[in-house]
């Protein structure tokens, strides 16, 4: 969809209000081409609401252009327009297209640089509803190599694959147990935008389990349904480097997707099993649902090794159904030991519109994932406190050293919902892709 700026409002389009007072929340009047939107309250994020709520409601209508007047939140005005305009219809044999095929702005101070933004935010976050949503069938470990691939070509980014002879190289051993039983071979991918003038260095890294049926632990089959959904992590590490770059932000970052299937077969790897990670550390399998943990752990462990010299280490995964008992179904959980680091990152939630919370980490959980036969279990000896057992398990794969750089997104929550929600429709949100670009963008600036 174009944004494109005008100097008045003579065009012939639908005039977009939003207002903070009034008797009704909705006032469409189609024939003067007039919608009003009251807000829901003052805040940034009722404006991006108010933008997605009016694409719904046009969504019906046949106005191929709309009009939207200059204003304080004109940014956010625009971002929730812009995705909540967004349909996936790929698999559709009859496809109904967006009738609102323009946007016109009215001019005004800084009208291009909020319109160049907040269309590199959506066209990011869209970016990645669009791979998250894809099929498992086609939406392959090698699949999604190809899109970064074309991604590394458009964005002139450096990118390394490393296929399964180099995985063995790396032992990698506890990534490759986890695809042992798939037909499509596993691989890693590694991303790097390095503009000349970087203010800070950012490692990214990114669960990509194109699908997961939980392995021989094998999931029920109503939790077997949305499992493409379980590559958000490394869709959302694409994503946030496109805008990044797209948006020219001087700040280094490097992104690592783990890139796999967890399947069933007569070789896959059990519960029982003890498999070596890459950095030495032996883990004792005790479900094989807990499988993203261990993917992670061993490109965690190839990005600290390779790059030198990074501020922050931050890891994003749909990683525990736990996290949506924590906090519901819409909301980031993040966890490390740096209160300061997820201080800024709950600041750049807020800021971008995305809801993220924190918990906290405490010895007497790290305790219950420590194994009788292992350094380590995949999985905590109660069923109480998921998402931080899993937090914890990854951090025994941060060096002492990185431990105050880290932090890990537990976004099994808003990853995929089967409702729509907000300026969200039922599917993928690209959730990451706006919190993080917003914190990279906050590094600029020094915040």
């Amino acid at each position: 969809m174009e944004i494109e700026i005008v100097k008045s409002d003579k065009q012939k389009s639908l005039k977009i209000s939003f207002v903070k007072d009034g008797d009704r929340d909705v006032i469409f009047l189609p024939e003067s081409r007039k919608l009003t939107i009251k807000l829901e309250d003052d805040s940034e994020e009722s404006y991006r609401l108010a933008g997605g709520k009016a694409m719904k409601i046009l969504e019906k209508e046949e106005f191929e252009t709309v009009y939207v007047k200059n204003s304080e939140f004109l940014s956010q005005i625009l971002e929730g327009m812009l995705l909540g305009s967004y349909r996936f219809n790929k698999y559709k044999s009859k496809k109904k297209d967006f009738s609102v095929k323009r946007i016109f702005v009215e001019d005004g101070d800084e009208v291009e640089n909020i319109v160049h933004r907040a269309k590199i935010i959506a066209s990011a976050t869209n970016f990645v509803k669009d791979i998250v949503n894809g099929m498992p069938n086609e939406m392959t470990p090698l699949a999604v190599v190809e899109i970064a691939k074309k991604l590394a070509d458009e964005n002139n980014f450096e990118i390394d694959v490393l296929d399964v002879n180099r995985l063995t190289e790396e032992k990698m051993n506890a990534l490759l147990a986890v695809a042992r039983a798939s037909s499509n071979d596993p691989a890693v991918v590694k991303l790097a935008y390095r503009p000349k003038n970087a203010k800070n260095k950012v490692l990214l890294i990114g669960k990509g389990l194109t699908y997961d049926s939980g392995g021989l632990s094998l999931k029920p089959a109503d939790s077997m349904y949305t499992m493409k959904s379980d590559k958000s992590g490394a869709s959302a590490v694409l994503g946030i480097m496109k805008a990044v770059s797209e948006l020219n932000i001087d700040v280094e970052v490097v992104g690592f997707l783990g890139l796999t299937e967890n399947m069933i077969g007569g070789n896959a790897y059990k519960p029982d099993d003890v498999l070596v990670a890459r950095n030495g550390v032996t883990i004792e399998v005790k479900n094989t649902d807990a499988e993203g943990r261990l993917v992670l752990a061993d490109v965690l462990s190839y990005a600290q090794d390779i790059e030198k010299d990074f501020d922050y280490i931050i890891d994003l995964a749909t990683l525990t159904g736990a996290a949506m008992i924590a906090v519901g179904e819409f909301t980031t959980l993040a966890m490390g030991h740096n209160k300061k680091l997820k201080k800024q990152m709950l600041k750049a939630g807020e800021q971008s519109g995305e809801l993220m919370a924190t918990l906290p980490f405490n010895r007497y959980l790290e305790e219950l994932i420590d194994s009788k036969i292992a350094d380590v279990a995949n999985a905590g000896a109660t069923r109480y406190g998921g998402s931080l057992t899993a937090g914890l398990f990854l951090n025994r794969f941060i060096k002492e050293e990185n431990r105050e750089k880290w932090l890990h997104l537990d976004i099994a929550g808003p990853a995929y919902v089967e409702k729509d929600w907000g300026y969200n429709q039922y599917g993928a949100s690209g959730a990451g892709v706006r919190v993080l670009t917003t914190f990279i963008e906050n590094l600029k600036k020094g915040e």
